[in-house]
């Protein structure tokens, strides 16, 4: 009889919430699909295929002129400087604004500033580019701007949840030495987060470089603008190798990114 009860108890019991769960997400894809009557059929047609592959042809080969070269170089560094710059003063304002987000000057304050970042974050960089460009005038400038208000969002409430997740042990004994306010911060309480700060910038530095090839379909300058221009001149030859340097851009910050956050590991755990 003990055996049995043993046997029972260890049986595992059905997750009645989780099934249903299950179902009603089984049930919303079956939904969607059926909603946007999406014609397989039609997109692996053979005259489909037949378009598709020509329509990929014309890209080969890339325009690797010189002149070209230049003015693509040219492109990848107004991408590049903007995303690092848009990253920049993101991080910058969002280590401002996570101080009163982690609650250290009370819960209105707090409530707030989550409300404030919550409002960054929630509108995408493609329309706060639109609203900039109609502010700012075409050109990077607008790209800037509008990957610093959306990345602040981001990065402002992820530092002030970390800096809410430090225990205030270190700092409040500064506190009780004597020391002032910003110093027990930047002796107590700053070195345990600075890593994860800067380990959360330069993950949002990788999102940003693609972000900011694609801001330029809004004016926002850089490899984007260059790309829609020559793809609404029905130029692939051209597409193809902007395309090309926003590979390796991307790919570059990428890895060299990866690798600083991988040397940032140890410090933060």
């Amino acid at each position: 009889m003990t055996v049995l009860n043993s046997a029972t108890a260890r049986q595992p019991q059905v997750c009645v919430r989780c099934l249903v769960t299950l179902g009603l997400v089984v049930a919303a894809v079956v939904a969607s699909f059926a909603y946007l009557a999406i014609d397989f059929g039609a997109l692996f047609s053979r005259t489909s295929l037949v378009s598709m592959g020509r329509f990929v042809a014309e890209f080969f080969p890339p325009d690797l002129s010189v002149a070209f070269l230049a003015r693509v170089g040219w492109g990848a560094l107004q991408t590049l400087a903007v995303s690092a710059l848009g990253t920049l003063l993101a991080a910058g304002l969002g280590a401002l604004l996570a101080l009163p987000a982690s609650g250290r000057f009370g819960r209105v304050p707090q409530r707030l500033l989550r409300f404030v970042l919550n409002l960054l974050r929630s509108v995408p960089e493609l329309v706060w580019a639109a609203l900039m460009v109609l502010a700012a005038g075409l050109g990077p400038f607008a790209g800037v701007l509008a990957l610093a208000l959306h990345t602040t969002g981001v990065l402002g409430r992820l530092f002030g949840e970390t800096l809410g997740n430090v225990p205030p042990a270190a700092e409040q004994a500064l506190r009780d030495a004597g020391s002032g306010a910003a110093t027990a911060f930047a002796y107590g309480s700053l070195p345990l987060v600075w890593p994860q700060w800067l380990a959360y910038a330069l993950y949002r530095w990788e999102m940003n470089i693609r972000m900011a090839a694609v801001l330029g379909f809004v004016g926002a300058g850089g490899l984007g603008q260059m790309l829609y221009f020559h793809l609404s001149l029905f130029q692939q030859a051209q597409a193809a190798t902007v395309i090309g340097a926003m590979f390796v851009l991307v790919f570059a910050v990428d890895s060299a990114s990866s690798r600083l956050r991988r040397g940032l590991a140890p410090a933060y755990g």
